[in-house]
């Protein structure tokens, strides 16, 4: 069994007058989510705001079952789905909020050395295990689809004009397509949910390089900051690191 640790932290950046990003850690240490917003200042940050907020609801009114992967699963499909309908109808029913959305990474830490991650739109989770980084999810954007295609490389979707352009988000249909991964953990492993304000910043050496470094997720969550701000920081950045170490009880 393991134990964990976890931090987080969120930047406007050195473009944007506004943080339209919004992140959420239980209270508990069991519940990790990343929201970046869309649709302009006003928009955006309703609508990752919006997200948040109805998970954070669902958890505290029926949290996920620390154990059984089907029924965590469920608890995310159903929680990220409560997410998108709330956003949804909201933008409905306010037409100055038309174009708001927001992309989100959701992570369920289960009892069993096992978390559950669910995703829509570029927000990223990370697994850093032996000095490597390993990209979890997938990012619904047009540049990631032509990466997948062949038809571009990693090089050239960071500096391509549609980067930005994102495919699915929360908030712009009635029901979203919800991606999911499993992780099976080990002792000093890290999971690392974030922004594309830092992705698309830093390269995934620099992301090891720091984890490697630093030993508490507070400093890690620092440092990748600071460098995403050192790189520029054109759009908001948050991040949310969990370090986990062995347990002889399973306690957190």
């Amino acid at each position: 069994m393991l134990k964990w640790r976890v931090a987080a932290k969120t930047d406007a950046g050195c473009q944007r007058q506004r943080n339209e990003d919004t992140y959420y850690v239980s209270p508990d240490n069991r519940l990790f989510v990343v929201a970046d917003g869309m649709g302009g200042a006003a928009g955006g940050a309703k609508a990752s705001k919006l997200a948040v907020e109805t998970i954070e609801k669902e958890w505290k009114e029926n949290p996920a079952p620390k154990d059984g992967a089907d029924r965590i699963r469920e608890w995310l499909i159903n929680a990220v789905s409560q997410a998108n309908k709330a956003i949804f109808e909201e933008r409905e029913s306010n037409v100055t909020l038309k174009g708001m959305g927001t992309t989100i990474v959701v992570a369920v830490q289960a009892g069993d050395s096992m978390i559950q991650i669910a995703h829509v739109g570029d927000s990223r989770a990370y697994l850093l295990r032996g000095g490597k980084t390993i990209l979890l999810t997938n990012d619904h954007s047009v540049v990631h689809e032509m990466v997948r295609a062949g038809r571009l490389t990693e090089a050239q979707a960071r500096t391509n004009p549609y980067k930005n352009l994102i495919t699915r988000c929360l908030g712009h249909e009635e029901k979203v397509e919800i991606d999911q991964v499993p992780v099976d953990l080990e002792a000093k492993d890290w999971i690392v949910l974030c922004s594309d304000g830092l992705s698309t910043v830093l390269l995934d050496d620099q992301i090891s390089d720091v984890v490697s470094k630093k030993n508490e997720p507070d400093l890690v969550c620092d440092e990748l900051v600071k460098q995403t701000l050192d790189g520029g920081a054109p759009d908001n950045v948050t991040v949310v690191a969990i370090h986990y170490l062995e347990s002889d009880n399973g306690s957190k």
